[in-house]
């Protein structure tokens, strides 16, 4: 330590507490060069407590209203405060949504009421089914998605059409005219009821969307009617009335919930998506500025307080909903012919993806330093960071650099500083060169420590990239803090004409400081001393932390450069429309005849998957060649290979889960419909409403019993819970029509509750489900409104009768998926994420081994390390087995619960991982071909590379291994600390003998040795879990027996 840094006076000060805190920076509003203070210090408001004058009370005294008043105004207020909060509640946005949602419902239950809107439906049961589809097809949605749940009911309405006429088709052909009625039953049964609805469930299943799933409810229910209730089929005869009394409830129901979802407080996507990009901007410069300023100050305090833990939370939330909304964008952009301004906004979104993974770079460069600066040294001595040489450094950053408002203050206090200062003056007409050389003379004259501790090479960079780096980060957050749009309504794109030349001028600016900064740094005599290959990798792992995050921060403002174009070219779009409305989506010719032709970049969410796999997938679809190179024997001797062997391999396609799925859901459908085309089972079957078990049985089915299981309870508890209201709101209200709507919306607005607020789609769905059946069903008996009056009590109907036929029968569906999924092809959740997890480290591992830099050092192509296409799929394969996780809660074992919140664990570390494996992947296609120079240093560090990729794989076969066998980890496992020292070391003395080579043909090297040190601390952390999960190896699991 300095014993003069802390002195007040002296020639060790090197300068006033004034010019310390000037840097020069460019006001991106104007493109002005300024030079002055800079901070990111908050204005305190008007209205701030702060300001108390000093006859404000310490402790504010308590009102005791509650002690006052009387039990009347006790009563009084509480219902004031409880009419405040659901007057709020109704004032946001989720309660408007309950609310549009129970008036749909109300109005899809006047089908049932107004004897007009019922005679419209014809004299056939099931008008309740109007206020069925308002609860599927609720109205608390955006107008993009009204228009997605449009088109999914036509297309469910269309494929229930195409499978009841194709079945009495068949039915008629073998009735009627082959007198073979029995073989047209079995062929409908078979194809057409277990055929037709496995295709539903594989459906259901394949896509994974909610609407998706409402929509296959929709279709299931059409099709199970007409097939087993209606009795065409049976009895081969041609009846079209079904399907147009279906036709007619499809359109009336989502003819109310659309004119609900448009009329009444519509909801836009695009202005949604619009307020979501404004968040993530936002949230952008606020992690911009927060982790600029804790890698600065070299203290991990400021990213662990609630205000940083806030804007990681609204940043990562806004980044998950962009996709979401953007996808409901695109529906009103095609219906309004505004696709090329959907496309501008699809490329603005990946553009911000990128800017968020550079934010995850700018945080991992961070995490690394924190470590680095709190871990004991080679000596073995921790650097002390609560030390007084690291508290300069501290104070005199938290001064200069201190909140995330962005403002500046142009009369800093003259105070004097010592050596830990950042001297960020420059003199006038000084040059760059000038400059570092005052500052190295100020550092001399300080009598500064040399390199012997992490921090001390840590507190060098800061005092020569410092000030460059706050000065882009200042430039960087007010451009950020006016983009994207204005305020609402209009949404106006803020884009200031001078923020591109601003920014472009700052980027010049920050890359000369820095490459004068770090060539001055990387020539003095204390860096290039020989020292011990431990300190050696301490020091370069240090210059690795900093490199890496000036490089992140340079990309993340060129991707900003990006980000300007496209609002540039969004803003044209939005004022001049140059191309006018388009349809193009509607040309269904012409994307017939572009089929045939090379593919159009026209969806730029798809491009860049496109643009790296194309070249790599040949006419018969195999990836790439090096699938080949790393299984030869498929190709080998495929002819010499036994007749049995090949046919396995033919009926490869039926292994798949998804397709046996679909088998065992088709072949469960068709058990169950099978009494309804019996004679003497038929009445029994139509008697007990066979059709709602049958349905019941679709809703139920899932991929893995722990699914089947969750959704089982919730359905079931869900009728029971409809079937107990409806039989109490027949009893109150007597059957009155005014009183039963009543007493419907009000339930509905409870339900509505559950589905939208809380997120309880399934039990608020069946509880309103059973409800219809039994309450407006019973209604529609009483008024004669059936061709089947004498059912379950005629025009007096027995509503316990009623509602006990429809939970035996949802009962019995539910009984009957869970039968099936556990008897037919059983896919257990436990076994199947345990699987799928040893498959994902497996694979991983197998991704390391190729080395990720050494294809820029062969000249391969980019994707050999690992393209786009296979990085989608693994996150897509970690998305499932966190549904798996979900599911295995509910599957029963004898060995225990699932411990879901150890595996949870594991997840997000392999989460972390794979995102590790992004950064390279980018780190890697920035420029697809190493230079020279960096040839060069990746040959001089090949075998170095070789040892720690090789330790990295095997780590992830050894944690695949004790996965797969739920076994104990071996106690001597290999560790990647050396090799990464070596590494770390090596580049070290590379540098050191060969000083010509600048820092950014390192900038490869940097990201590789900060990533492999992520991978590392993620590995440790899943090996602790498992042996929290399985325990250490003993003498009772090593026992022969």
């Amino acid at each position: 330590m300095n014993p003069n840094s802390g002195g007040a006076s002296g020639h060790s000060q090197p300068l006033s507490r004034a010019k310390l805190r000037e840097a020069t920076f460019i006001s991106p509003k104007t493109g002005e060069r300024i030079r002055r203070a800079v901070t990111f210090s908050s204005v305190p408001k008007p209205n701030d407590n702060s300001s108390a004058s000093e006859q404000t009370p310490l402790l504010r005294q308590r009102r005791s209203p509650q002690r006052e008043l009387s039990l009347w105004g006790r009563a009084f207020e509480n219902g004031k405060l409880l009419a405040g909060e659901a007057w709020s509640f109704l004032n946001s946005r989720t309660g408007r949504g309950v609310l549009k949602c129970s008036l749909a419902y109300l109005l899809g239950s006047l089908a049932t009421f107004v004897p007009f809107l019922a005679s419209i439906l014809g004299q056939q049961d099931g008008k309740h089914m109007v206020a069925t589809i308002t609860v599927y097809f609720h109205p608390a949605r955006s107008r993009g998605s009204m228009f997605e749940a449009i088109l999914l009911a036509g297309l469910a309405f269309a494929y229930a059409v195409f499978i009841s006429f194709t079945s009495m088709g068949v039915s008629i052909l073998f009735g009627q005219k082959f007198d073979r009625l029995f073989v047209g039953h079995i062929i409908v049964l078979i194809v057409f009821c277990g055929g037709g609805l496995g295709f539903v469930g594989w459906v259901k299943q394949r896509l994974g969307n909610p609407l998706v799933n409402v929509a296959c409810s929709l279709t299931s229910l059409a099709i199970i009617t007409v097939l087993t209730k209606e009795g065409a089929v049976q009895a081969a005869l041609f009846s079209d009335d079904k399907i147009v009394q279906v036709l007619r409830m499809i359109v009336m129901g989502v003819s109310m919930t659309t004119a609900v979802s448009f009329l009444i407080s519509p909801v836009s996507a695009r202005q949604e998506l619009r307020e979501n990009m404004i968040q993530v901007t936002d949230s952008f410069a606020d992690m911009l500025t927060m982790i600029t300023r804790s890698f600065l100050t070299g203290s991990e305090e400021e990213l662990l307080q609630k205000q940083f833990q806030n804007a990681s939370n609204e940043y990562r939330t806004g980044l998950t909903s962009l996709t979401n909304n953007l996808r409901e964008a695109k529906f009103e952009h095609y219906v309004m012919g505004t696709e090329h301004e959907y496309f501008l906004e699809a490329k603005l979104v990946n553009c911000m993806q990128l800017l968020a993974q550079n934010i995850g770079g700018l945080r991992s460069a961070a995490t690394t330093q924190f470590l680095l600066l709190s871990q004991p040294t080679a000596g073995g001595a921790a650097t002390p960071m609560s030390s007084s040489y690291s508290s300069q450094i501290d104070r005199s950053i938290d001064r200069s650099f201190s909140h995330m408002d962005g403002t500046l203050l142009s009369s800093p206090t003259e105070i004097s500083g010592s050596f830990g200062r950042i001297d960020e003056s420059t003199e006038d007409g000084e040059s760059p060169e000038e400059t570092i050389k005052r500052r190295r003379k100020g550092l001399d004259a300080s009598n500064s420590p040399t390199f012997s501790r992490p921090f001390e090479i840590f507190s060098r960079f800061i005092l020569y990239l410092g000030p460059s780096m706050k000065s882009l980060a200042v430039t960087l957050k007010q451009i950020l803090d006016d983009l994207p749009y204005g305020p609402a309504p209009d949404y106006q794109i803020a884009v200031n004409a001078q923020f591109r030349s601003s920014l472009a001028e700052a980027i010049h600016l920050y890359t000369n400081a820095r490459g004068i900064a770090l060539a001055s740094l990387y020539r003095e005599k204390d860096f290039n001393k020989t020292r011990p290959m431990e300190l050696e990798a301490d020091l370069e792992e240090v210059a690795a932390s900093c490199g890496h995050f000036s490089f992140s921060l340079l990309d993340f403002a060129n991707e900003l450069n990006a980000y300007l174009d496209i609002l540039d070219e969004l803003k044209v779009e939005i004022d001049e429309r140059p191309s006018g409305r388009t349809w193009n989506w509607l040309r269904i010719w012409q994307r017939a005849q572009i089929t045939n032709g090379p593919e159009p970049k026209t969806d730029p969410e798809r491009n860049s998957v496109l643009d790296q796999n194309l070249e790599n997938v040949n006419s018969n679809g195999i990836s790439s060649p090096e699938t080949k190179k790393a299984i030869p024997y498929l190709e080998q001797g495929r002819h010499n290979q036994p007749y049995s062997y090949r046919l396995w391999r033919a009926l490869a396609f039926f292994r798949r889960d998804d397709i046996k799925f679909a088998i065992k859901v088709g072949a469960g459908a068709a058990l169950y419909a099978l009494p309804s085309f019996l004679v003497s089972t038929r009445p029994l079957y139509s008697h007990w409403r066979g059709e709602w078990g049958l349905l019941s049985y679709m809703l139920v089915c899932s991929m893995t019993i722990g699914a089947s299981n969750t959704t089982s309870y919730a359905r079931f508890g869900g009728t029971c819970i409809g079937a107990i209201s409806a039989i109490f709101a027949w009893v109150v209200t007597r059957g009155n029509p005014f009183a039963l709507a009543a007493f419907g919306w009000l339930m509905s607005f409870w339900t509505f509750y559950m589905i939208v607020a809380q997120g309880k789609g399934p039990m608020g769905r069946f509880i309103m489900l059973t409800y219809n059946l039994s309450a407006l069903y019973a209604y529609s008996l009483s008024v004669k409104d059936l061709d089947d009056d004498d059912d379950e009590g005629g025009v007096k109907p027995i509503i316990t009768e009623i509602a006990l036929h429809r939970v035996v029968a949802v009962l019995s569906g539910c009984l009957w998926g869970l039968v099936i999924t556990r008897l037919i092809w059983p896919i257990s959740a436990r076994e199947k994420f345990k699987d799928g997890l040893s498959l994902l480290l497996l694979r991983m591992g197998l991704i390391w081994k190729r080395d990720p830099l050494a294809t820029l050092l062969e000249g391969a192509k980019t994707n050999a390390y690992m393209n786009l296409g296979e990085e989608f799929e693994l996150h897509r394969f970690l998305t499932t087995l966190e549904s798996l996780a979900n599911s295995a809660v509910s599957e029963f074992d004898l060995r225990g619960r699932f411990p879901d919140v150890a595996y949870k664990r594991i997840l997000k570390s392999t989460s972390r991982m794979l995102d590790a494996f992004h950064a390279m992947n980018v780190v890697i296609m920035k420029d697809g071909k190493a230079s020279q120079e960096e040839s060069e240093i990746l040959n001089s560090t090949i075998e170095e590379r070789a040892q720690l990729c090789s330790r990295i794989s095997h780590l992830f076969q050894v944690m695949a291994s004790s996965m797969k066998l739920e076994f104990p980890l071996n106690g001597a496992l290999p560790s990647t600390e050396h090799a990464r020292d070596r590494l770390l070391a090596k580049m070290f003395r590379f540098r050191r003998e060969n000083q010509a080579f600048k820092d950014k043909n390192f900038a490869l090297l940097y990201a590789y040795t900060l990533i492999t040190g992520q991978l590392s601390n993620e590995i440790r952390e899943v090996f602790k879990e498992i042996e929290t999960l399985f325990g250490t190896l003993n003498e009772d699991l090593l026992k022969l027996q």
